[in-house]
């Protein structure tokens, strides 16, 4: 098992991920390099924490797996 990511960094590798999804490679020092040019992030935990789900992203998008969307029907199963 792997560690919960929050949202903030979910969304803050998302966005970078779609503007520079060319410059980032499934290397993970290499995406923090590249993330020090793209953006300011002060906490050298959160660069890293960010750096590694970008990272993750391009193994996945490399290997074409897309996670399932929720969609509404599905939620209302349940409630």
């Amino acid at each position: 098992m792997g560690r919960i990511k929050t949202l903030l960094v979910k969304r803050i590798t998302k966005q970078l991920f779609s503007r520079h999804a060319d410059e980032y490679s499934d290397d993970f020092s290499k995406n923090k390099e590249a993330l020090k040019k793209h953006a300011s992030i002060s906490s050298p935990k959160i660069t890293n924490v960010v750096a590694g789900y970008v990272t993750r992203l391009v193994k996945q998008s490399k290997e074409g797996k897309v996670k399932r969307k929720m969609v509404k029907e599905d939620i209302s199963r349940f409630y």
